[in-house]
């Protein structure tokens, strides 16, 4: 492998971006708590082990050379965030009684965290950027007289670990201000202001065209 280290940094840097991912995270977070938000990020972190490995074996491959397949991924991954996006939109007009009552069984919390680590997994794992950018940005660091699978592994690995530390320090993070979240008119806010952002990925999503 060439320049370990600074993949490293790229890398962290790369995850720091504001995405679908960390959109999704934060309203999780905000809406159902910490738990919620860290299973959306192990769902992410799921779905980028996947992709490691279809990059690896050169399966990703098949989206840069279909445009048929890459655009069935790309649409079927902006139709679900604009979902998420409207549905996020939809909350707004639920009153607060209503949130109240939705919070109270232990069984609508249990089944939270599935959703959410489904919403992370599907999310990422149907976004075509992400399989481009393995194809793309791993390469880069590895010898070119090297065949063997490891090394791509390895920095595929590296990827996902960083995803799951910086992440999950930025759950914690929004979860630490939660109580001023928590807010009516706040949260009305952040929740209208992630919608949108939502839909913009997706709209952008549609956008990103076939190489």
């Amino acid at each position: 492998m060439n320049n370990y280290l600074l993949y490293l940094v790229v890398s962290c840097f790369l995850v720091l971006l504001p995405g679908p991912d960390m959109a999704l995270a934060t309203r999780n977070t905000i809406a159902t708590g910490r738990t919620a938000g860290l299973c959306t990020i192990f769902g992410t972190s799921t779905a980028l082990l996947i992709h490691t490995t279809a990059a690896a074996l050169g399966l990703s491959t098949l989206l840069l050379h279909s445009a048929v397949l890459f655009s069935a991924f790309k649409y079927i991954g902006a139709l679900y965030l604009a979902y998420l996006g409207i549905r996020t939109l939809l909350s707004l007009r639920k009153h607060p009684e209503d949130h109240a009552m939705a919070q109270k069984p232990l069984r609508q919390k249990v089944v939270s965290k599935h959703i959410s680590y489904f919403q992370g997994f599907f999310t990422n794992l149907t976004n075509p950027k992400v399989a481009v950018f393995f194809l793309t940005f791993l390469p880069q660091f590895i010898r070119t007289d090297n065949q063997s699978i490891i090394p791509f592994f390895i920095l595929g690995i590296s990827q996902i670990a960083i995803n799951l530390f910086l992440l999950s320090m930025y759950v914690l993070l929004v979860e630490s201000v939660t109580y001023w979240m928590q807010r009516p008119n706040v949260q009305r806010v952040i929740q209208g202001v992630t919608g949108c952002i939502l839909i913009g990925f997706s709209v952008q999503l549609v956008l990103l065209k076939h190489r």
